[in-house]
């Protein structure tokens, strides 16, 4: 009986601890004598946070960390690590406050080692931890929820998460710095490579670091955003605050709908990205990004070296001095080695007097070594800089309200960047006699513009007076040239490569150097002798629409610039010789890495789906916003070529085709392009249109989802082509089942099933039902719903050998795919 009896009350005592755990599970708070074991955990009041102990990624280590509860992402998303770098090694660990009394909250190991220690000590009676509905885990004192009395909260420890409402900047008298580190992997951590923070010296600006080395400026707070990243303005979604005064100078933002979680995260490649969480796509979606890995070449950190700035979009060379200087070594200059920057044609003379030239719309340069007065304004902080003969530059410190205060340079001017959107301009310091130079220059342009009217006027009259004969042969003449040479003007406005000078950049086009053939001949590497990588298509002899398609190629790409489409560097021309000169891009083209088991491997999801929105942005400029509206006629994944950043590139304009701007469609005998890219339109009856093209990148879409070839796709329980199968899988509600297997089920699959709606959408068999490109990009980058697509073009089953139908061709066809010329339409 007494054995019953004892039974009984530890069954009773078992319940009440585990009725215990259960609910203190449910609570947001740890006190005193209370602790949190491994697998257990609280929960801020509005259960938008959870603390406790986890895993990440592939890691069998544990961890103290704050993540997400509402959202529902896998793995799930942490927005703070306690032991980041001190892991535990089993599920032993606990968290409690020291017995000590100082209020220290304590994580020991299965040892009672104290492996990690929030460091702020007071004497404390009643230390309560909080976990609080902003994610930020508090120790204050009984229930004082005052944020100017807490004793220690993580806000003040971020790892590679900022949140809303967390400081992000420097207390400058307790010396406590906040700022954002990498983790070294997804499994990893412990702090990585990078960090991102606001560095204080001069006036305070936001620097990325690898190490200690500087990788990315952001620049100085003018007002609105950093001057570095215009982008990041006030908008209906966040809200933005920078402090800086003598105690502390910080960055924080907010959202004006706090129900949408938002963060920014540091990844472990140093990547910058801002995210908000999508409900109805149960998804983190990138509301930007920012790094000196993620945009362009002009934000490495002083790639141009003194005195000069970088222009991306520019047609001349990248990096140039400012007017007045000159580069510091013209033969390293030329080689295309532009970090020793540029100095001044013209030494200062301070004493008799120096002046400024206003330079507009650009990234402010290195505030390192500067000042600045914001109860000044813009005149008063001239006459600052004319003053000190150490200033070499002033500007105003903020740009709203047509500008106010004032920010002097005292070091040389580094890493500048033409910013048009930036609204920020900069005075650079120039010796008397050159400002004169220059603007006597400028007039001299401006007083030559009378005469040259002069002549106009004297041409005109002589023209008139000549009469009929000398119209009639300027008739004749016009009509023999546009006869005889077509577009010769418009190829001459391209730079002619010397033939030699190609030859020896390819070593005598040596197959060390043959990058690939495609239909028109074969595709070299080259470096000039200037040091710059060149791509050198040269057009088969054999080819019968090789000079067709030069003269078409370098018409049409020559006038058109965008950074999605290939960049045409000059031609080449020797009796039948045609040769075309690309920017080289050293990734190769898509299929490259998308048809190959191993590199595709290589791509993850957002490089995947970067690639897409690239495309499709190219696109639509040829179809809508060049000076011509120009149809591409052989989209494939072997004409979309990766810059060194995997950015895509549209290249192969030989078979492309301008419209006029009300002309909707167009006809041909002669059907050009792709096996597996044509719309069935074009291929059966020779009408092309900006549709065609649209089912070319649809079938683009489907080929880099699925990692597999449109044609040439096998399956074991059809024989269908790729979008046969992916039309099955469509209307089966399996859609999943086309994402490419070696992602792992690391992608987004929102956004892999948008791509793969958007994708179906473009292939539809009638022209009139596929969206146009601008649609597409919205289509991508929205969120509202999509039309059901209906049956794609080409949905017949094929009559295959029992051989080629067999499982074991299952994975998708190497086979080359070339451009064909031959094929007569009906």
């Amino acid at each position: 009986m007494s054995k019953q009896m004892e039974g009984s009350e530890l069954l009773i005592i078992y319940s009440f601890l585990f009725s215990s755990v259960i609910t203190a599970s449910s609570l947001d708070t740890i006190k005193l004598g209370q602790s949190i074991r491994d697998g257990e955990t609280i929960v801020s009041a509005g259960k938008s946070f959870e603390l406790g102990f986890f895993s990440p990624g592939k890691s069998t280590s544990r961890y103290l960390g704050i993540w997400y509860k509402k959202i529902a992402a896998r793995p799930r998303t942490v927005a703070w690590v306690a032991n980041r770098d001190a892991p535990l090694s089993d599920h032993s660990g606990v968290l409690n406050f020291s017995s000590q009394g100082n209020g220290i909250l304590i994580l020991l190991n299965s040892s009672n080692d104290i492996i990690w220690s929030s460091n702020a000590s007071r004497n404390a009676q009643s230390p309560v931890a909080v976990l609080l509905e902003s994610g930020n885990l508090v120790v204050i004192d009984g229930n004082d929820n005052n944020p100017d009395n807490f004793w220690w909260q993580s806000f003040d420890y971020p790892c590679d998460t900022l949140l809303p409402g967390m400081k992000f900047g420097i207390n400058l008298v307790t010396g406590l710095n906040r700022f954002l580190s990498s983790w070294k992997s997804a499994d990893d951590p412990a702090q990585g490579d990078f960090t991102y923070g606001i560095d204080p010296h001069g006036v305070p600006q936001l620097i990325l670091r690898k190490g200690s080395t500087i990788q990315f400026r952001a620049g100085s707070w003018n007002g609105l955003h950093w001057t570095g990243v215009p982008q990041l303005q006030p908008n209906p979604v966040y809200t933005f605050e920078f402090v800086s005064n003598g105690n502390e100078v910080f960055y924080m933002y907010n959202i004006s709908n706090n129900s949408v979680p938002s963060r920014m995260v540091i990844n472990p490649l140093g990547v910058v990205q801002r995210f908000t969480w999508i409900e109805r796509r149960q998804a983190w979606v990138m509301f930007s990004r920012f790094s000196g890995v993620t945009l362009d070449q002009c934000d490495n950190y002083a790639l141009c070296g003194a005195y000069a700035s970088c222009n991306i979009n520019s047609n001349s060379p990248e990096c140039e001095c400012l007017e007045g200087f000159k580069p510091k070594s013209p033969v390293e200059w030329n080689m295309l080695d532009k970090s020793g920057g540029c100095i001044r044609r013209t030494p200062l003379d301070c004493e008799r007097g120096d002046g400024f030239l206003k330079r507009e719309a650009v990234k402010l340069p290195d505030t390192h070594y500067s000042w600045v007065d914001k109860n000044i304004g813009l005149l008063e902080c001239k006459k600052l800089c004319s003053k000190n003969c150490s200033c070499t530059a002033y500007a105003n410190s903020d740009v709203r309200e047509g500008g106010s205060g004032c920010l002097l340079w005292f070091h040389d001017l580094i890493d500048m960047k033409e910013l048009p959107e930036s609204r920020q301009d900069i005075y650079v310091r120039m010796a008397a006699s050159e400002l004169d130079n220059i603007e006597r220059k400028q007039s001299g342009i401006e007083r030559r513009q009378p005469r040259k009217k002069q002549v106009i006027i004297l041409i005109t009259s002589i023209l008139l007076a000549t009469g009929v004969l000398v119209l009639g042969g300027i008739m004749y003449m016009r009509r023999k040239k546009h006869r005889n040479q077509g577009s010769r003007k418009e190829e001459m406005e391209l730079p002619i490569f010397n033939w030699t000078t190609i030859a020896n950049a390819t070593d005598n086009f040596s197959d060390e150097n043959k990058l690939g053939e495609g239909g028109f001949g074969p595709v070299y590497k080259g470096m000039l002798i200037e040091g710059r990588e060149i791509a050198v298509k040269r057009l088969s002899k054999s080819s019968g629409q090789g000079k067709e398609e030069f003269k078409n190629e370098v018409i049409l790409i020559a006038k058109l610039q965008h950074r999605n489409l290939v960049k045409l560097v000059g031609c080449c021309i020797k009796r039948d010789e045609r040769m075309l000169i690309y920017e080289y891009l050293p990734n190769k083209s898509l299929d490259y890495f998308i048809f190959d088991m191993t590199r595709r491997k290589l791509l993850d999801w957002s490089m995947r789906y970067r690639i897409i929105d690239g495309i499709a942005r190219g696109l639509l400029y040829l179809h809508q916003d060049s000076r011509l509206r120009i149809i591409h006629r052989d989209l494939k994944a072997s004409n979309v070529l990766l810059d060194k950043e995997m950015n895509p590139k549209i290249s192969d304009f030989g078979l492309a085709r301008t419209f006029g701007g009300d002309q909707i469609e167009a006809n041909t005998d002669r059907v050009v392009g792709t096996y597996g890219y044509m719309s069935p339109e074009y291929a059966v009856d020779g009408l092309f249109s900006v549709k065609s093209d649209v089912f070319s990148f649809g079938v683009l879409i489907l080929e880099t989802v699925s990692g597999k070839r449109n044609r040439g796709f096998y399956h074991a329980d059809h024989h269908h082509n790729l979008l046969g199968h992916a039309w099955r899988l469509w209307i089966e509600e399996r859609p999943v089942e086309l994402i490419d297997e070696s992602l792992d089920g690391s992608c987004a699959l929102p956004d892999a099933q948008r791509c793969i709606h958007v994708g179906l959408l473009c292939v539809q068999q009638r022209p009139e039902d596929r969206p146009n490109m601008s649609s597409v990009v919205l289509m991508l980058s929205g969120e509202r719903a999509l039309p059901q697509p209906k049956q794609p073009g080409f949905f017949t089953e094929r009559n295959l050998p029992e051989s080629e139908s067999s499982s074991s061709k299952q994975m998708s066809s190497s086979t080359n795919e070339i451009t064909f010329t031959l094929l007569e339409a009906r």
